[in-house]
């Protein structure tokens, strides 16, 4: 097993605790759960809203759980060439973070919406150290 999949591996485990805790425990604080989110419990005094917000996440657990499913057909039944053009795929779409969600999310904790404070700041160091370990497993299956 080459280092490209161990890593590939490893983020899924991370993933799929993430869809558990989506779609088992969404008021988790562990996992990133949105519990972290003072919202999630302001939205509960208004069962419209919380219906809403709850079908968004939802939502994002079954798009997280559809990327888990074929990053393990690839891990199945890719050749490495495949391999690593899924490991860009993930590089991009993960760095995507970084242009819509980190903004949002600093803002929030900046303005006391999340619990604990400076969330923001760990997510967005947990996110970078995937894109440079996937970088790292690029680098590596490419020979150099």
């Amino acid at each position: 097993m080459n280092l490209l999949t161990k890593i590939t591996i490893g983020f899924l485990v991370m993933e799929a605790a993430n869809v558990a805790t989506l779609y088992f425990a969404p008021g988790s604080k562990y996992a990133n759960g949105v519990g972290i989110f003072k919202a999630w419990e302001k939205s509960k005094s208004d069962p419209e809203v919380h219906d809403f917000v709850k079908y968004l996440v939802n939502w994002v657990a079954g798009t997280k759980l559809i990327f888990i499913m074929l990053l393990v057909v690839i891990l199945i039944a890719a050749d490495e060439r495949t391999l690593v053009y899924a490991a860009w795929a993930l590089v991009i779409s993960i760095a995507s973070f970084f242009w819509r969600l980190f903004p949002l999310i600093r803002k929030m904790d900046g303005e006391g919406q999340i619990d604990p404070k400076n969330y923001s700041a760990g997510l967005g160091w947990m996110i970078a150290g995937f894109i440079m370990i996937f970088l790292w497993g690029i680098r590596s299956s490419a020979g150099g």
